[in-house]
């Protein structure tokens, strides 16, 4: 492109109107200055309003104009440089009005109200020929130009158009794009047609809201499906969980058997060894004794006391010689591993676990079952809501049987 759109030209005008309305705003009201405005001796200004309600903060005895309760007419801050005001007896009314900012403010509201494409066309300047307003379309480059450029510059060999022509012609190649409702005679020559002049982009635009209408309602149908899918989706998980729970449970419950069968049997081996340690305990603490007795027999010097007690010692020891102690644990007594499981096949069918591919209760003999599943399932997932109700029918409920553990 050879040409500046004047971007630029309408940047700086914004920045400069900005700028303009910062020096416009109130120090008090932080708005606008509203007429009459009133220049300070320091030179400030103040709308006459904020002014009298700051001098009337700083003065509450002062009355009105011409009051002779106060002398003088009282004093207030600058609120911008906290320079002091001192007032005569007409009080804010005695401070002269400042004309020219004033005039500054009608001027920039003024200048606000203008249209933005009345400002834009004022700076829509050739980028190579800066003082050459954009007058004309070349119609090969497809880009507004100006007629020097098309006498000495890039578009000379190109046909041209004059703007306005290619801008009516493009403004109706816009409305023909869309759907027309409005007479058939007036699309050639929109938006002036002299038969309807109704006929104008009021008519051509509703086409286009309806269609934006029917975009927005494919918007919320799609918004709505995906709340759908969410709310399905979570439900599936919970039946999910629930499944995986009652796999849980049987889980749970079949260990808790096992181990007490292990305990049951661990406990009855223990005792046993334990008794016959205890039986060989007591047969050692005897013998022990018995020996301890001989060999104070043998040291008996009086022959007449030795033989006194010799046949009784001499049975004792007989009696302690025929007792039995055979009875011990046979060999691997103390092995449990017929207690060993091997759940490889259970795994293995739980890792081919998958979603049904059919729906619930297409499979004969299968659809009584399923429903009370889907029955006990709904059940459960109220009972998510209720810990407590949930607390006494959990445990009780058993788990449905599913098609998957038939693999």
């Amino acid at each position: 492109m050879n040409f500046a759109v004047g971007l630029k030209p309408l940047l700086a005008e914004a920045r400069s109107m900005e700028s303009l309305e910062k020096q416009l705003i109130c120090p008090i009201c932080l708005e606008m200055f509203t007429k009459p405005v009133v220049i300070l001796p320091c030179q400030h200004n103040l709308c006459r309003k904020c002014a009298n309600d700051v001098f009337q903060a700083s003065n509450p005895l002062w009355q009105s104009r011409g009051s002779s309760a106060v002398p003088s007419g009282g004093r207030f801050r600058c609120p911008s440089c906290r320079h002091e005001v001192v007032l005569d007896r007409h009080g804010v009314y005695g401070l002269q009005r400042n004309l020219l900012v004033e005039n500054i403010i009608d001027i920039y509201k003024q200048e606000s109200a203008r249209p933005l494409h009345a400002k834009a066309e004022q700076h829509l300047m050739c980028e190579e020929h800066e003082d050459e307003r954009i007058n004309i379309y070349c119609l090969r480059c497809e880009a507004p130009t100006c007629s020097l450029c098309k006498v000495f510059g890039a578009h000379k060999d190109c046909e041209v158009a004059p703007l306005p022509a290619v801008y009516q012609r493009q403004k109706v190649a816009l409305v023909a794009g869309w759907p027309w409702r409005g007479p058939r005679c007036c699309l050639p020559r929109w938006p002036s047609c002299q038969s309807h002049p109704r006929a104008s982009s009021a008519m051509a635009l509703p086409c286009w809201w309806q269609g934006n209408d029917r975009i927005q309602a494919i918007i919320t149908q799609m918004e709505e499906i995906c709340r759908t899918i969410e709310e399905n989706g979570r439900r599936q998980k919970q039946h999910l969980g629930l499944r995986f729970d009652s796999l849980y449970s049987i889980l749970e419950e079949r260990k808790k058997e096992l181990l007490q069968s292990i305990a049951r049997e661990q406990e009855e081996k223990v005792q046993r060894v334990r008794g016959l340690i205890r039986q060989y305990g007591d047969h050692l603490e005897a013998s022990s004794k018995l020996v301890e007795t001989a060999i104070q027999a043998m040291e008996e010097p009086q022959m007449a006391v030795y033989l006194q007690h010799s046949k009784e010692l001499l049975k004792k020891i007989t009696d302690m010689s025929k007792v039995s102690m055979s009875s011990r644990p046979e060999p691997g007594y103390e092995n449990m591993d017929h207690f060993s499981i091997n759940v490889d096949y259970v795994a293995e069918m739980l890792r081919t676990i998958e979603f049904q591919t059919e729906p619930l209760g297409e499979e004969e003999g299968d659809g009584p079952m399923e429903g009370s599943e889907a029955a006990a399932d709904e059940d459960r997932l109220d009972s998510l809501e209720a810990p407590e109700a949930a607390e006494d029918v959990g445990p009780r409920q058993k788990p449905a049987s599913s098609p998957h553990g038939q693999h």
